[in-house]
């Protein structure tokens, strides 16, 4: 349905963008950057959205092996952002066309159900409220009944819309200024509360604990920030941050961290930077569980922006692909290949280990 699998570009006999040797989606020729991955709630199928303006529809079989299935070409401009409903029968896609389409997987039609004044970064389905929420670079957050061409509710925010992520009833939505807007959506007229963001430097990525009690936050500084909801102190307390996705030859080596996901069934989670790699970590024991080996396009690192767990976590889906974290000027599609591959997840590898004991000093 999509062609033949592309097998790179220019030099890409000298690429290592699987060194995991992980099983690689085929994918069209002609994808351009992956900017999101999400899986179906109900089944093995995963949603990619592409900056070629197409989203694509793959059916993972239980031999591990991506197949197409649909494809989506209704929108003008690059894709940024996808999210599924409740029963996997539907994909809302979002980007730099303003809009969001409702893509009817069994048809392959779609319908435009969501429009802002600037391109639409996120778009999150709330099952609970029937509300499809989305975040754009007009400075708003909107609410939308799908049935209604106007939204049900639109907050005005100081800046643009980076990072979000949506576990009902906690929406968390961090902005341009590195502050963090956190709703409780059962009351989704204002923010429960904003706080500064606990990292230095610009968000990245943000993702909402399993429990719904905190989220996790990254910025392009390789850092990332474990963060409660609750003020209380012994909520304080469980507030920390560390760093990752940072090389080891220089001081300066450091990178985005583009993606973080937690497992869905022991709640661990992972991280995927702009140097290559992803890694499975414990924020509870605060351990890295697991580092994988680094893609590369030749000598350098070839970045992951975006990855995504199945509904049982058996699989880890991750994007290589140029993020554009060093501008257009470094942008070389002759070297740069783009592709989807297939983690089979083991156990050991995300499942939590005993908290380090500490021996003090005396």
């Amino acid at each position: 349905m999509f062609g033949s699998s592309s097998v790179g570009f220019g030099q890409a006999a000298k690429q290592n963008y699987n060194p995991n040797n992980d099983v690689e989606v085929q994918t069209p020729p002609d994808l351009d950057g992956i900017s999101s991955l999400t899986f179906s709630p109900v089944a093995n199928h995963i949603i990619a959205t592409s900056w070629n303006n197409f989203a694509y529809c793959w059916d993972i079989s239980p031999q591990g092996q991506a197949v197409p299935k649909a494809q989506l070409k209704d929108h003008q401009h690059p894709l940024l952002c996808s999210s599924w409903n409740q029963d996997g029968t539907q994909v809302f896609t979002g980007g730099c066309d303003k809009t969001v389409r409702l893509w009817n997987l069994a048809t392959n039609q779609s319908q435009q159900v969501a429009q802002h004044d600037a391109p639409i970064r996120h778009c999150f389905y709330a099952a609970p409220m029937n509300m499809l929420l989305t975040g754009g670079w007009d400075k708003t957050l909107r609410f939308w009944d799908c049935r209604s061409p106007t939204a049900a509710n639109t907050q005005q925010l100081p800046e643009r819309v980076y990072a979000m992520d949506v576990n009902y009833p906690l929406a968390v939505v961090a902005t341009a200024d590195r502050n963090i807007h956190i709703y409780n959506l059962q009351q989704p007229q204002a923010p429960f509360k904003t706080i500064a963001s606990p990292l230095k430097w610009q968000t990245r990525c943000v993702t909402c604990f399993p429990d719904k009690t905190g989220f996790l936050i990254s910025s392009i500084e390789g850092r990332v920030g474990v963060q409660q909801v609750a003020d209380d102190e012994a909520s304080k307390a469980k507030n920390f941050t560390f760093k990752c996705h940072r090389g080891d030859s220089s001081a300066n080596d450091i990178f985005g961290v583009n993606a973080m996901n937690f497992h869905p069934v022991f709640g661990t989670f992972s991280t995927a930077g702009s140097d290559g790699t992803y890694n499975f970590w414990d924020k509870d024991s605060k351990q890295r569980l697991k580092q994988m080996a680094k893609a590369t396009y030749g000598a350098n690192p070839a970045p992951i922006p975006c990855s995504a767990f199945n509904r049982d976590g058996t699989i880890f889906a991750y994007a290589v692909s140029y993020d554009w974290s060093r501008g257009y000027s470094e942008y070389n599609p002759q070297n740069m290949k783009s592709a989807i591959l297939l983690h089979p997840v083991k156990e050991e590898e995300v499942k939590p280990k005993p908290k380090a004991q500490t021996t003090g000093r005396k």
